[in-house]
């Protein structure tokens, strides 16, 4: 009578985890907008219920193990909440943006991965079919669910939330930049002795020239003002939640949020790349490209914000004192170019 109970608990599971595959791929694709939106309160209480459901079937080995009738019965209990839960879940994501769709589905698949894993070990440790020294252990497997659960609460149910949090990440990025560029020191002076190199010779950016440390001031600068803008831009956007709580006043809505994560994202790159070219030899076309670029984005985010109608003075404000900065830059660095030619020239002429 065992082997046919093992056969068909396997048969079970695999039928079962079929269809919730089948139906994890409704994430694949958007959410149809003319369908109902599920009110994000009601997803996570699913999320509550299947985090008990975990509980339930890891009770069942507390003691001696679980007879295949029960077994079978609480995994039915549990596919059919999980299958409610991936339905609910989809249906959030009524108007929901790459960004937003992504990072719900990501959180999902955590919670579907550690469920099939939950219960996949429950089926091996009755059939034995496990390798010797690694037999399944359920408390730990249940733990994985519980804590995709409870990380699965910590996903935006917005579109500007998780706008939001995309920027911000942005933010902390190009704060390391900032960090970095003002611990980059001049050369030391002649006076210093050969110990002294060995040690400092892995103080990389600890041997800038004047002019090279007066480039280094002026990334510095440019990326302080580039983070207080994208700071009132977070001001902005966060500002927009009853927008996105009126589906009326969606023109465009959500489009123009992806817009502006973007935009910070490139910024973002060109804040990198700026940074890595302040280490000597500084190169100043790359240096020229990067703040043409960061300029450009500039004005995309003040005409991006203008169009939703969103903007502030102190956003507004942000962006002239970057655009008054990245001017400087510019025509600082064409004037080291120039003094470069110039020298190189004087060179060629004593050397004939």
């Amino acid at each position: 009578m065992g082997k046919p109970k093992r056969e068909d608990l396997n048969q079970f599971l695999i039928a079962h985890l079929n269809t919730i595959y089948d139906t994890l791929q409704l994430f694949d694709r958007t959410a149809s907008p003319t369908g109902e939106k599920v009110n994000w309160s009601d997803v996570r209480q699913m999320s509550d219920h299947l985090s008990k459901q975990a509980t339930i079937v890891g009770m069942l080995w507390t003691g001696e193990a679980p007879k295949a009738e029960s077994l079978k019965e609480t995994m039915e209990s549990y596919f059919n909440a999980l299958q409610g839960f991936l339905l609910c879940c989809h249906g959030s994501t009524v108007g929901a943006g790459p960004t937003l769709s992504s990072t719900v589905h990501s959180s999902v698949k955590q919670i579907v991965d550690s469920s099939f894993r939950l219960l996949q070990g429950s089926v091996s440790l009755y059939e034995g079919s496990y390798e010797k020294e690694k037999k399944p252990s359920i408390p730990k497997l249940s733990g994985a669910v519980w804590e995709a659960c409870s990380n699965f609460k910590k996903v935006p149910g917005t579109n500007v939330t998780a706008i939001g949090r995309g920027i911000t990440q942005v933010a902390v990025s190009m704060k390391d930049v900032l960090r970095e560029m003002n611990e980059v020191k001049p050369a030391s002076g002649d006076d210093h002795n050969e110990d002294d190199d060995d040690e400092e010779d892995d103080d990389f950016g600890d041997d800038l020239s004047p002019e090279e440390m007066e480039a280094a001031k002026m990334v510095a600068e440019i990326v302080s003002e580039t983070i207080t803008v994208i700071k009132e831009l977070i001001r902005v956007i966060t500002g927009m939640i009853k927008m996105e709580e009126n589906p009326k006043d969606d023109s465009g809505f959500v489009d123009s949020l992806e817009k502006l994560l973007k935009l910070c994202q490139g910024t973002g790159s060109q804040i990198d790349e700026l940074g890595a070219c302040v280490y000597p030899p500084q190169e100043i076309s790359k240096m020229k490209q990067a703040v043409k670029m960061i300029e450009g984005n500039l004005g995309e985010f003040e005409a991006e914000v203008e169009r939703l109608k969103t903007s502030s003075d102190a956003f507004s404000g942000a962006c002239r004192k970057l655009r008054g900065s990245i001017k400087h830059m510019e025509t600082e660095l064409d004037k080291r170019c120039e003094d470069e030619v110039v020298v190189e020239m004087q060179n060629v002429t004593l050397g004939s």
